[in-house]
């Protein structure tokens, strides 16, 4: 939640001397020590991070964004890419945080997956309630247990096992019926995923998430017929506690992915304060609760950013 106060200008004033240092964009080791009082103690992370936070509020410069996120990261100990792409408003901009660096997609995965799925139906090229069978070779530990040799599921449904719920064998299943890794990896580089390599190395970036949701969002990989049957899939799903708890009032259609150390986020924000934008978020060497709440900040901050450009 964003709150404005009559020294906004003052706070940003402070912001730019803070930001007037270099910035790290890659994710240093430091951790910072949780305050005793935190009425009177602050670390200098916490308050940079305050300061940028609060200038966010006045400026439309991706400067201040940098200097809101650049703390946390540090904080974190852990490595962070962040991709901002902006569908609307005045001069759209793209705005990224190491938005190339390589991680772990964990099943980010299925985001490919699904969009390829749903422009083959959109186009008529395979059929949503068309059954596709459970293969031994298929199986990994997820949601569901209920798969057999033989079982047969509509691609409706093992879309919905996969993106609502992130089940591994659902998402193992519709990677096989698009035509198997190499299929989608050369389908997702043709729509500028150029970096990643999915659900065998099963690797990915910011950047390359961003380029998936753009393509979505623009009617690139079917239009409104693969979104009518995409996006509910993908809004409220089990896992909201990454960008959607860091938007106001906005419907949040996304994919996380995370093992491990690793937590992922990849969203489209259907009407922002400054219009719909994507925002992906990929992380490693933070994990679990403390992840998730690194990737809901990052998304308030956004959400701040993106509130001060509408009104400006």
């Amino acid at each position: 939640m964003v709150r404005r106060s009559a020294s906004a200008v003052l706070i940003a004033a402070g912001a730019l001397l803070l930001t007037a240092a270099p910035l790290q964009v890659d994710a240093r080791s430091a951790r910072s020590s949780p305050a005793r009082t935190p009425s009177v103690t602050f670390t200098a992370a916490a308050i940079h991070h305050l300061v940028a936070t609060a200038s966010l509020t006045v400026s439309r410069d991706p400067l201040f964004l940098t200097a809101a996120v650049d703390p946390l990261v540090t904080s974190s100990g852990g490595s962070v890419g962040v991709t901002l792409v902006e569908l609307g408003g005045v001069a759209p901009i793209t705005w990224s945080y190491n938005g190339s660096g390589v991680f772990t997609a964990a099943s980010t995965y299925k985001l490919a997956a699904l969009m390829m799925e749903a422009q083959l139906i959109a186009a008529g090229a395979t059929d949503p309630y068309g059954l596709v069978c459970y293969q031994d070779s298929d199986y990994e530990a997820g949601w569901y247990d209920d798969y057999s040799d033989g079982a047969c599921y509509t691609r409706s449904e093992l879309a919905y096992r996969a993106g609502h719920d992130s089940d591994n064998t659902a998402g193992h299943m519709l990677v096989r019926d698009v035509g198997g890794a190499d299929a989608l990896n050369a389908w997702a580089a043709s729509y500028g995923a150029v970096d990643s390599v999915f659900f065998t190395d099963n690797t990915t970036t910011a950047d390359d998430l961003a380029a998936l949701w753009s393509a979505e969002a623009t009617g690139k990989l079917g239009g409104a017929a693969a979104q009518a049957w995409l996006y509910p899939l993908l809004t409220g799903t089990d896992t909201e506690s990454g960008i959607p708890a860091g938007v106001g009032a906005a419907t949040v259609v996304h994919k996380t992915g995370t093992i491990d150390a690793v937590d992922n986020d990849a969203a489209l924000v259907l009407s922002g304060p400054n219009g719909t934008y994507i925002l992906t978020v990929v992380t490693d060497g933070i994990g679990g609760d403390p992840g998730w709440q690194l990737i809901a900040t990052i998304s308030a901050d956004v959400w701040a950013f993106e509130s001060a450009r509408a009104a400006k």
